[in-house]
This record gives structure tokens, C-alpha cells and sequence, in this order.
């Protein structure tokens, strides 16, 4: 098995048959016979998961789950296993893409080239032709403002902000069922991308912030229990 596969299998086995009590996870020869590979690469998958912080490996004692303090890493990697996600770490994530991505638009007015502002034609292209044929704008959505964050020219910047879009994977397509949400978002999104494009950092932040506003309230609306439709939420921004 491929560690890329096989981390967050293992995640998900630990998640599902650790104590609930204490924590402990089954040991690693255990774990190695589950998954039919060496104690190797399961001493080495552990080491990246007790470095997201999902995992303690306690000497004479054993492997302890420490998932209340995980990493932004550990969400996504939870997010692909198919694993329950705290709703409140989840609205956090958010609100932290949104801080980030504020910055992003005004970094992108300073940065962007001709091959970005290409790319970000294309993928409002795609959007309207998707308009058209009634599909959801999932995808779009996640091209769109990630091409903005990789304008900034800061591949860091660009691989955290990607993590957010991990986490949001199965929950988007949802978001965009609503074809009005998927309207109004490819608008925002020409406002965003004509003020990106003149070159206007705080014209593109307040777009950008207004925009995300939405997503945000979405959260709060699934947090706390409330209908994502109901008339409260019709002003939302995907």
C-alpha cells in the first residue's frame, strides 16, 4: 500500500478502534497485520501523524490518539478518511480562509501575471457554460480562488490555502445546489476578477471580504442546527 493512501486509512482505522476512553490505539504490530505491511511503514506513517499532532507514541505504553489538538493538515487529511469533523474547527477553518484570502486578493493586484489573469478567464468561462447547463460551480469556485492565491507568487501561502478547499470538498457541492448561490457567486466573482485586473488591492479585499461573508454565514447556519435555505440564509455569497 502507498503511504499517500494508506495515511489516511490509518488515520480512520485509529479514529474507529481506539479506546474511547483513554485513547489508546491498537499497537503497531497490529496495525501492520490489518494492513498487511511492514511495522516500517507503519512506524513511519505514525511519525507523520504524531507530527500533525493526531497521534502520541508513549515509550512502554503504547499509541494514544490526540485529535482535540490536530493540525490544519490533520482536518484534511480526516476530511479525505471520510471522518466526522468538528463543526467548530471547521467554521474556524473558514474564518481563517477568509483572513487569508482577503490578503490574497490584495497581494494578487500587486502580483498577478498575464498567465494568471488567463487562467482566471478560463475558469469564468467555465462557469457560464456550467450557468447555462444547470451543473453546480463547485469546482469553479475552488479554481477560482485558489488561481487568486496563486497569483501571490508564495507557494506556502498557495499549499495552506489549498488545505481549506480539502476540507470544504463534500460540503461545496452542496453549497452550490442552490442555482441562484451559483449565479450570484459567478457575478461576484467578475467584480472580483475586474478589480483584480485594474490593479485595485483595496477594491479587490473589500469584494473578496463581502464575497466570503457567506460561506461564513453558512457555517454558522449548519453549527447551529439552522436550514442552510431557510429565507434568513438567501443573502449568502458562495
Amino acid at each position: 500500500m502507498k503511504e499517500d493512501g494508506l495515511l489516511p486509512e490509518l488515520a480512520a482505522y485509529l479514529y474507529t478502534h481506539s479506546d474511547p476512553e483513554r485513547g489508546r490505539t491498537p499497537s503497531e504490530r497490529e496495525l501492520a497485520e490489518h494492513f498487511s505491511v511492514s511495522r516500517g511503514q507503519i512506524r513511519e506513517a505514525l511519525a507523520i501523524l504524531e507530527a500533525m499532532r493526531i497521534v502520541e507514541r508513549r515509550a512502554k505504553s503504547g499509541i494514544y490518539l490526540t485529535t482535540n489538538d490536530t493540525s490544519v493538515e490533520a482536518l484534511a487529511l480526516f476530511a479525505k478518511a471520510g471522518l466526522p469533523l468538528d463543526p467548530i474547527q471547521i467554521y474556524e477553518t473558514v474564518e481563517l480562509r477568509k483572513i487569508h484570502e482577503i490578503k490574497a486578493a490584495e497581494l494578487a493586484c500587486e502580483r498577478a501575471t498575464d498567465e494568471n489573469f488567463d487562467r482566471l478567464r478560463e475558469i469564468l468561462k467555465s462557469s457560464e457554460e456550467k450557468l447555462k447547463t444547470g451543473e453546480a460551480l463547485s469546482r469553479e469556485d475552488r479554481d477560482f480562488h485558489l488561481e487568486i492565491v496563486r497569483a501571490t507568487k508564495n507557494s506556502v501561502f498557495y499549499r495552506i490555502c489549498s488545505i481549506y478547499y480539502v476540507l470544504g470538498e463534500q460540503r461545496l457541492p452542496v453549497y452550490f445546489s442552490d442555482p441562484e448561490r451559483g449565479h450570484r457567486s459567478h457575478q461576484e466573482h467578475i467584480q472580483i476578477f475586474n478589480a483584480l485586473e485594474r490593479r485595485d488591492g483595496n477594491l479587490a479585499q473589500a469584494l473578496m471580504s463581502s464575497h466570503l461573508q457567506g460561506a461564513e454565514s453558512y457555517w454558522k447556519g449548519l453549527i447551529s442546527g439552522t436550514d442552510a435555505k431557510t429565507p434568513a440564509q438567501t443573502l449568502e455569497k458562495a
